[in-house]
This record gives C-alpha cells, structure tokens and sequence, in this order.
C-alpha cells in the first residue's frame, strides 16, 4: 500500500500546485501583467479554471463576502493538506 499513498500524496501536491497557478494567473490578468486576449494564456488559464473551478466553487458558495478578496484557493489549500496528512498517519502505517 505505500506506493498507493504516495502516488495520492503526489496527485494532491499536484492540485495544490495548479490551484496556486491560477491564483497567481487570475493576479496576473488583474494587473494587466499579462494579456489575457493571448491564446497561449487564455488556453492556460481555461485549463486552470476547468480543473480548479469545480473544487472552489462550493468553497466560495459557503464563503463570506469579503470585498473582493477571494480565500478560497487558501481554504482548499489547508484541506489538501490536511488531507494529505490524514492520508500519511492512516494508510502509511
């Protein structure tokens, strides 16, 4: 079972990973860093929203106004890792 807990401890290091690309490509688009009229980032940032939306949606549905400020990316985050750690205490050993 330890090669198991290690590839669903990878794939979830792997989902935190893309929920902070598209924090930081959501900043970057704000601040007009990058164009998002580009296709190479509007592609980018299309695959980013289908796999990190379905997720953060129910987050953010449950999640307080808070002038404009999204945490849900920070509140999925501390899932994940949370889960992980349940993962590694329960089926590591």
């Amino acid at each position: 079972m330890p090669g198991f807990t290690a590839l669903l401890v990878q794939l979830i290091t792997l989902y935190i990973w893309l929920i902070v690309a598209s924090a930081v490509l959501s900043w970057l688009v704000a601040f007009n860093v990058v164009n998002p009229h580009n296709k190479a980032v509007r592609q980018i940032g299309e695959f980013l929203y289908r796999i990190t939306e379905p997720a953060l949606a129910p987050i953010r549905r449950y999640m307080p106004d808070l002038g404009g400020i999204d945490i849900s990316p920070i509140v999925l985050i501390f899932a994940l890792v949370l889960l992980q750690d349940i993962i590694i205490r329960v089926l590591a050993w």
